[in-house]
């Protein structure tokens, strides 16, 4: 039997990434409504350690992580492995890293 499952690209108008600076990205999730917002944020699924597991990473690379009620928001930010457009730097605006958000379920 398949389970209906909600993940957190069901529930955000917005997930998105991009350079903040030439050695961070953030990551921004915006959601549609207060309901949605209060139902990621009570479920706990959203952390600074899920989001280090999620992009394996060392806890310490996260530099900010903010949950933002006013705007239903959550933005979180993360030291790059290489300085924006240096040699094997792979996405010079940031703007790739978002996709593995997409997936992650909210019971």
């Amino acid at each position: 039997m398949l389970r209906n499952r909600t993940t957190l690209r069901d529930l955000a108008s917005t997930i998105r990434s991009k350079n903040a600076g030439v050695d961070h990205i953030t990551f921004d999730i915006i959601f549609k409504d207060p309901a949605a917002f209060e139902k990621v944020r009570d479920s706990g699924v959203l952390s600074p350690k899920t989001v280090a597991a999620l992009y394996g990473i060392p806890l310490d690379r996260i530099t900010d992580f903010v949950v933002f009620e006013p705007a239903n928001a959550v933005k979180f930010t993360i030291r790059r492995r290489r300085p924006s457009g240096s040699p094997g730097e792979s996405d010079v605006f940031g703007s790739q890293q978002y996709a593995p958000l997409f997936g992650i379920e909210v019971a």
